[in-house]
């Protein structure tokens, strides 16, 4: 996934695609859903503080009680 902060390569398609910034030329980017721009919006969670530095926590949803596992390959589990 190419990163959304840099400048694409090559030309503009046209002249609405550059913002010209002094003497320096800025490629200016239109998000698309796959370019990560809404996973940068979404809450960040650190699976660590999730479990208080253990390997496991519970997490509710609704009346449902889920387990969090860190496993020792650093991989998520969540079941029911």
């Amino acid at each position: 996934m190419p990163d959304p902060h840099r400048p694409l390569s090559g030309a503009p398609a046209d002249e609405t695609d550059c913002q010209r910034t002094g003497d320096k030329q800025m490629t200016v980017q239109t998000p698309t859903p796959t370019q990560g721009y809404a996973v940068q919006m979404l809450p960040s969670h650190k699976a660590e503080e999730l479990t208080n530095g253990g390997n496991l926590a519970h997490i509710e949803l609704g009346d449902q009680l889920y387990t969090l596992r860190i496993t020792r390959a650093g991989k998520l589990i969540l079941t029911k």
